[in-house]
């Protein structure tokens, strides 16, 4: 429906919608290619409490961009849109500047616009093979000849999955049915003088804007209604494949066109002329997967773009900044490719896609956990002992404890934006962590071992800290080359030229990523193994750490033979470990 929204309930993105929409405005000027962009603003209908008090924390988050957003009263709405059912609104959450845009118009100004400073485009052209050579670039086989490239993106929105397995990747992606309805004319739509704002009922779980003297509108079903379209992970795109739609199915979305209905009472007087049932590929957390692969030498992706047109100008942007800059222009990692890994298998794809597409229009809670596909294949040796004693939360695969049960609470996952469940339990770990001793399972941190000749001149190259002496430890950054952070680590030499890496869970292949291009590019002759998977960790963390630990290892942990930024190697109860002296907790 080419929906175009300044709104994003993340902060980063916003950028991305925001630089989407400013060079929309500006395309058809700059290329002479009508775009179709309509701009009459967008309203989030709140119908209950709840979703009062997400618009409110929704509005705590708009200062981090300027672009105009609004908590309005029912009668401003009205005002807005006369055309609705007062009697659930409660509020509404209003956008200025947002609408919706003609898809293959804008697609074809970006085209217009890309020729007109130098590009080359051939289309439809199929990509047939795709062969890295071993200095890093590409050729791409196809029926015209074959192209020499530098590097590649894949682009190929439902075929992406397809020229993935080309070179041996599976990309966690699915296509979706996605359905929207247009009407015949309806005359009080024809009589309005303005064109009526995109009107989003998150409770009926559906979007609804005008289409020239009628409405059109598109529903998100249920998880348990909505269609995957799973022959096409398992058997590829058909062959031929374009511009075709899929069969409609207007008893699936029954429920969703009595709810709008009832909101705009002027549909039941409307014919429906047309409905369209396309595919939209969803990733597994339904955000794109945007930048270089890890493990594929100059191998790009921009693809999975459940938001659709929304994200394409703004990724463009920053997917092309990145390319010739050498470093993104800003943080995007919620969307790196590499938040994923193989654990996510396809049966876990299609979980989450079902998940992600019926809570289109959920109420999106603080510290949100979603339970689908869940557990993976990533589980540390606590799992099964601590699976029914805590709540888990969910971190880059693996199941990690948020909270512990006790006697009396109120278990499970309850999110609120008040006070939660977990409010008192967490202050209470927090009082035992600070006052005596706590256990943390940190199994999920990313970790790697390096060595080599070279490991010592990388390291120096990698981090703007020094090289930490066999022994020793210490918390290093990485740097860009414009001296941007690209992420922390904790760097540990455990022997002479032997290092261990740590990092955060959800940046084990984003990091691991970095540091294998900076091998290539420096020559630099040393090893890296990805030991995430293979080894557990454990913090022990508190005024009474010492003293747990020393019970179970008659090796000396006093301060003045253990000292703090220190590592070794050790037994505990006869178990071998590596041990760091660190501090994750108080800072």
């Amino acid at each position: 429906a080419g929906l175009t929204t300044y709104f994003h309930p993340g902060i980063n993105l916003k950028k991305i919608h925001a630089y989407s929409i400013k060079l929309y405005e500006r395309l058809e000027e700059e290329t002479g290619q009508p775009v179709g962009f309509h701009q009459p603003g967008s309203i989030r209908i709140a119908s209950t409490p709840t979703r009062v008090d997400e618009f409110k924390y929704q509005m705590t988050r708009a200062g981090w961009h300027p672009t105009e957003q609004y908590l309005i009263t029912p009668e401003k709405v009205q005002e807005l849109f006369p055309l609705l059912n007062m009697d659930k609104v409660l509020a509404g959450l209003y956008n200025p500047g947002d609408g919706h845009i003609d898809p293959y118009s804008l697609t074809m100004a970006l085209a217009a616009g890309a020729r007109k400073y130098g590009a080359q485009l051939n289309y439809p052209v199929q990509v047939t093979k795709l062969n890295s050579r071993s200095d890093g670039t590409w050729e791409v086989e196809t029926p015209l000849g074959t192209i020499q490239a530098k590097r590649i993106v894949n682009t190929a929105g439902f075929w992406a999955r397809d020229i993935g397995k080309m070179i041996g990747l599976q990309h966690p992606l699915i296509p979706v049915h996605h359905q929207y309805v247009v009407t015949s004319t309806i005359p009080e739509v024809k009589a309005l003088k303005t064109e009526l704002p995109v009107i989003r009922d998150l409770e009926g779980s559906y979007y609804l804007r005008q289409e020239r003297d009628g409405l059109l509108f598109g529903p998100y079903e249920s998880e348990e209604k909505m269609k995957l379209q799973e022959s096409w992970v398992t058997n590829g795109v058909p062959p031929g494949f374009g511009k075709e739609l899929f069969e409609s199915d207007l008893d699936r979305i029954m429920e969703h066109i009595e709810a709008a209905m009832e909101m705009v009472p002027v549909l039941r007087k409307a014919d429906i002329v047309n409905t369209i049932a396309g595919p939209i590929t969803y990733s597994s957390d339904i955000l794109p997967m945007v930048g270089p692969h890890q493990g594929v030498r100059n191998y790009w992706v921009a693809i999975g773009f459940g938001y659709g047109i929304i994200h394409a100008g703004g990724m463009g942007k920053y997917l092309s900044d990145w390319i010739l800059e050498g470093e993104p222009p800003f943080d995007l990692i919620e969307v790196d490719p590499n938040r994923y890994g193989k654990w996510t298998t396809t049966e876990y794809t299609a979980a989450k896609a079902r998940e992600s597409y019926g809570f289109n229009n959920i109420v999106g809670y603080p510290k949100e956990e979603r339970f689908a596909g869940r557990p993976t294949e990533r589980t540390s040796g606590l799992y099964d002992l601590l699976k029914s004693k805590c709540s888990m939360g969910f971190h880059a695969g693996w199941e990690q404890p948020h909270w512990f049960y006790k006697p009396g609470d109120e278990t499970g996952y309850k999110p609120s934006f008040r006070r939660t469940n977990w409010f008192d339990p967490v202050g209470r770990e927090y009082k035992q962590v600070m006052e005596k001793v706590g256990v943390i399972d940190l199994s999920p941190f990313g970790k790697f071992k390096v060595k080599g000749p070279d490991s010592v001149k990388l390291l120096d190259h990698l981090f703007a800290n020094v090289v930490p002496k066999v022994g020793s430890t210490n918390i290093s950054h990485m740097l860009t080359p414009r001296g941007k952070v690209y992420a922390e680590l904790t760097v540990s030499q455990l022997y002479p030229g032997e290092f261990m890496l740590v990092t955060g869970s959800g940046s084990e292949l984003h990091d691991l990523r970095w540091i294998e291009e900076q091998v290539t590019r420096g020559g630099y002759k040393v090893e890296i193994e990805n030991v995430t998977d293979e080894m557990g960790v454990l913090s022990v963390a508190g005024p009474y750490a010492r003293q747990v630990l020393q019970k179970l290892t008659n090796e000396d942990l006093s301060d003045s033979s253990f000292k703090f930024l220190q590592c070794r190697h050790l037994k505990l109860s006869n178990i071998a470990v590596t041990a760091i002296r660190i501090s994750y907790t108080g800072k």
